[in-house]
């Protein structure tokens, strides 16, 4: 195995020790080093690690109280609010597995969710309850913990959030199978029996879900060892993180980045995550310019929206010690305008793009602190080995020449959940007796060991940092009742980079095209999550096909193109 970038790589050590436990045995060890320092932060009020601890260990007795054993899975569907941190832990701390979903998710991959991970708790946020309330009668829902971010905030933006945010939010009876987390948590403080389980690096820890090569969602199967060493990767790579010093956590929890990169490695390294729930960009400038934060971390569409804020303009961000970015390609040209960006706001530092995918939690691959070249996504984390093989092959291709990424490391998942078909495709050993994990991705790499991303394989939409597969789209597009065949493409966003179009061809016999018009985008509202929701549906008579009958998707792409370039002129 080729690793010509070792001697690139400067103060980073080439290999690390990693720890045997589970995530919540890291957190603990340094809660017990900095127990006073701020854990995380939440609409002003501060909770030190000591604090952290103590509501981790009420869950955990919570969820033992509600039953939930080693091995359960337990579903979250809650944004970054203090209440995703402590269950989180909890659920490790009990020896169960967190089941992460988006909460913006459609009733439909709800349902999915829950019959394919076989959850036996949900904790959601109550302005998100309406769905899980919908599929009640067609799926085997599990018992709801119903949470409310006024329960995390101090008694005096508690109350302003009730007048006004809190008053657009349904109001929650408790009934058999739904608790409020109060009377949750006031459960667990009864609760008696054993609730603790130490375990071990290779067991399951994580779900976190991903579309397949084939658009089905996938349940990823993520352990303890994964998080804990992509936490320590990071911390080495990154040669700047210090304890004490804070990360603007607006990355949400359901993301490898946010959960691996904002959340874990955060706690392990002693530091502080200022919880974002969802991402403004007035709101999230006015933090910056208010909180000072050391680090943030974001998908492009983020740092172009900072680019474009007017309320930034005089912004002092001497205070940032890391800027990283992640989740989608980050251009040349936007990187060139964010790094004299932050020169011109007193920043020392310049963006470090990042490369990764969520079979490895999250970024394997870094722009080193000392080093960059123009382009690169730049060296793999210690311990991570990338080699560029032939599409479809396992043979290593020679330096400049573009194949298939593959990855190989302590952060590699063990696997899809219930799909060892699927697994089998992504995760091949190779010659060199290695497991390695198919990326799907193509690239190259040079003779300096540096990594550049070209595109990807399998056809994918990637919006504001979100992979969407138009195959997941196209299946629900197509199970409606008047809906003979559809095709989703991506067309150019000024801000999103990538949006959603569909392009749908009615069943013969419906005359009413602006009633199906109006009937498709509702269902679309229904079915689809709110990230992947398209921003322009066509009807069609019949779509280009290619020559074995399939939907030549290539030519709506390219007719979308040429569509906006004429009016561009």
């Amino acid at each position: 195995m080729r690793m010509p970038w070792l001697e690139n790589y400067g103060k980073v050590p080439h290999s690390l020790d990693y720890p045997d436990g589970s995530m919540i045995d890291c957190v603990e060890k340094t809660a017990q080093k900095y127990p006073q320092n701020t854990a995380y932060s939440f609409m002003g009020k501060r909770s030190t690690y000591r604090e952290l601890m103590s509501r981790v260990d009420q869950c955990a007795r919570a969820l033992a109280a509600m039953g939930i054993k080693r091995g359960d899975k337990v579903m979250l569907c809650l944004p970054n609010i203090p209440q995703t941190v402590a269950c989180f832990y909890a659920i490790n701390k009990i020896g169960a597995v967190a089941v992460m979903i988006h909460p913006l998710s459609s009733e439909g991959e709800i349902k999915f969710f829950i019959e394919n991970s076989g959850s036996k708790l949900v904790v959601t946020l109550d302005q998100f309850f309406k769905k899980f309330d919908l599929i009640r009668g067609e799926t085997a829902l599990p018992d709801i913990v119903v949470a409310n971010i006024k329960d995390a905030l101090g008694a005096f933006k508690r109350v302003g959030y009730t007048l006004t945010e809190g008053r657009k939010n349904p109001k929650i009876q408790p009934r058999e199978g739904v608790i409020i987390w109060d009377e949750f948590i006031k459960a667990g403080q009864s609760y008696t029996g054993e609730y603790c389980w130490h375990g071990k690096a290779d067991e399951t820890a994580v779900i976190l879900y991903s579309g397949g090569t084939t658009g089905t969602m996938k349940g990823i199967l993520l352990s303890n060892l994964n998080f804990n060493a992509l936490a320590l990767q990071t911390d080495a790579m990154s040669q700047c993180l210090v304890p004490g010093k804070s990360m603007l956590a607006v990355m949400p929890a359901f993301h490898g980045f946010g959960l691996g990169v904002c959340i874990h490695t955060m706690l392990v390294g002693g530091c502080e995550c200022i919880l974002v729930p969802r991402f403004n960009a007035n709101s999230y400038a006015g933090l910056l310019k208010k909180l000072h934060p050391n680090y943030i971390a974001g998908v492009p569409t983020l740092f172009e929206a900072l680019l474009k804020n007017e309320s930034l303009g005089n912004a002092d961000l001497s205070c940032l010690m890391g800027v990283f970015s992640g989740g989608d390609s980050l251009s040349i040209e936007l990187k060139k305008k964010f790094d004299a960006f932050l020169k011109q706001h007193n920043a020392k530092i310049r963006i470090r793009e990042g490369y990764g995918t969520t079979e490895c939690v999250t970024a394997s691959c870094l722009t080193p602190s000392h080093l960059e070249k123009e382009g690169s996504i730049g060296l793999p984390f210690p311990d991570m080995l990338y080699k560029i093989v032939g599409v479809g092959k396992t043979e290593e291709l020679p330096y400049g020449q573009i194949g298939e990424i593959c990855i190989s490391g302590p952060t590699v998942m063990s696997g899809y959940l219930n799909m060892p078909e699927e697994t089998k495709q992504t995760l091949r050993l190779h010659e060199d007796g290695r497991v390695w994990l198919h990326t799907g991705d193509l690239g190259t790499m040079d003779e300096q060991g540096f990594v550049y991303f070209k595109q990807r394989i399998k056809r994918m939409i990637v919006s504001s940092g979100y992979s969407i597969y138009p195959s997941q789209l196209e299946n629900v597009v197509d199970a409606h009742p008047d809906i003979q065949m559809s095709c989703a493409i991506g067309i150019p966003h000024p801000y999103k980079m990538q949006a959603v179009k569909i392009f749908a061809v009615p069943r013969k016999g419906v005359e009413d095209l602006k009633k199906l018009e109006e009937e498709l985008w509702e269902y679309c509202r229904k079915n689809i999550a709110k990230y992947a929701m398209p921003v322009e549906i066509e009807l069609r008579s019949e779509l280009p096909k290619t020559g074995v009958g399939k939907v030549a998707y290539t030519v709506l792409e390219k007719e979308e193109l040429e569509k906006r370039k004429n009016v561009d002129s």
